[in-house]
C-alpha cells in the first residue's frame, strides 16, 4: 500500500520515533511503513490518521482495482 506517512511526518517536524511514541509502535515499524515494506494494521491506520487529524485516504493509497465490483461477482 502506498503511503504519504514520511510528508506528513515531515510537515509535523517529527523524527520517526517521536511519531512511533505518539502512535505506540516502534521506529522500526514507522520506517517499514515509510518504505512501503510494511501494510500497517488498520488500528494503526486510524491511530496515524487521528494523530494528523486527516482523513485515511490523505496518508494511505491502497493498491486497489477499482474496475472490480461487488456485482461482478454475483
Amino acid at each position: 500500500m502506498k503511503n504519504s506517512l514520511q510528508e506528513y511526518r515531515e510537515q509535523y517536524g517529527l523524527s520517526q520515533r517521536e511519531l512511533a511514541e505518539h502512535v505506540g509502535v516502534t521506529r522500526q515499524t514507522i520506517n517499514a511503513v515509510e518504505g512501503n515494506r510494511y501494510d500497517p494494521s488498520v488500528e494503526l491506520v486510524f491511530k496515524l490518521a487521528a494523530f494528523f487529524e486527516c482523513p485515511v485516504e490523505d496518508i494511505f493509497h491502497p493498491d486497489v482495482d477499482v474496475e472490480t465490483t461487488a456485482s461482478d461477482h454475483e
